[in-house]
């Protein structure tokens, strides 16, 4: 990523997904280009191509919000990607100034407060942990770690679920996920493409990855917001869970996750099942301790 023209690598992406037939212009013969020419991208937005081809280079860093809003209705953007422009606009403004600052970027400080721990591990019925905007898990309950293993403290969710095979097994909506994923870390992330944690984990898994790196390429922008997960459990079958994402005030944009059933459905037989056996396992590791502890003494 080229922080210095994350507005130019943008465009240039977000054009090579518009079919022209879709915004009323005609194919004839032989066409070069995935998507739009640079030419009709400026003809629909009602600027001059020379003036669009400065924008997509990064030789103009300016563009007024008229021009931002005349170039999202010419490629099609909703609301979330139109805004997600506006953001690396402001911050590519910025950057070069940004750049010659002395001492860096200081390191970011991700704490998961005590009262924040009590209430998920209270949640004894809720998978539930909290993550950071690149999808490091920092916390976790108990029940969310007998979901998935990779609902623990130190993985990162999407590398769990692009580089990890036993993730995609459990994960019965994996297309959907991994898509939304991607679209949802561009998000979070927002202009700050700079970053040493979006820039590592970006590199490693556009290295390890063919889907990633497809996706990542697409620009996609989706906001975190609740949905419905479709998971396969190897103790207690396939779950049907509804999600939400919340963002805990004070803490940096620190999000906290929660699964839970349909009341009264064969999901919440299932996850209170689940619960159970969670719940028996740890009793049993507790019993073996003292055991041990006691053979010890």
């Amino acid at each position: 990523m080229d922080a210095s023209n994350a507005l130019g690598e943008f465009l240039r992406a977000r054009r090579r997904l518009v079919r022209p037939a879709d915004v009323g212009i005609g194919i004839s013969g032989t066409r070069r280009v995935e998507g739009l020419r640079r030419e009709e991208v400026a003809m629909l937005a009602g600027i001059s191509t020379d003036y669009y081809l400065r924008l997509e280079q990064g030789r103009d860093r300016n563009p007024s919000p008229q021009v931002l809003n005349a170039i999202a209705r010419a490629l099609t953007l909703d609301q979330d990607a139109a805004d997600y422009m506006s953001g690396l606009t402001r911050a590519q403004a910025t950057h070069a100034s940004a750049r010659t600052r002395p001492g860096g970027r200081a390191p970011r400080s991700e704490q998961v407060s005590q009262s924040i721990r009590e209430l998920i591990d209270g949640w004894s019925g809720n998978p539930a942990w909290v993550q950071n905007r690149f999808f490091d898990v920092l916390a976790a309950n108990d029940l969310a770690s007998a979901l998935s293993p990779h609902y623990a403290p130190g993985v990162n969710l999407l590398a769990a679920a692009f580089l990890d095979p036993s993730e995609r097994e459990r994960r019965i909506d994996w297309e959907l996920m991994t898509r939304k994923g991607v679209a949802t870390l561009r998000a979070l992330a927002g202009p700050d493409v700079d970053d040493p944690r979006l820039t590592e984990l970006v590199g490693e898994l556009s290295l390890r990855s063919d889907r990633f790196r497809d996706l990542w390429a697409r620009h996609d922008v989706t906001p975190h917001t609740g949905q419905v997960s479709r998971l396969r459990h190897p103790q207690v079958g396939d779950l049907e869970l509804r999600s939400n994402k919340l963002a805990i005030a004070g803490s940096g944009g620190l999000i906290l996750v929660v699964f839970h059933p349909e009341p009264g459905s064969r999901n919440a037989e299932l996850l209170q099942m689940l619960g159970n056996l969670s719940a028996s396992g740890r009793t049993a590791v507790g019993e073996n301790r003292d055991r041990r502890a006691t053979t010890e003494r």
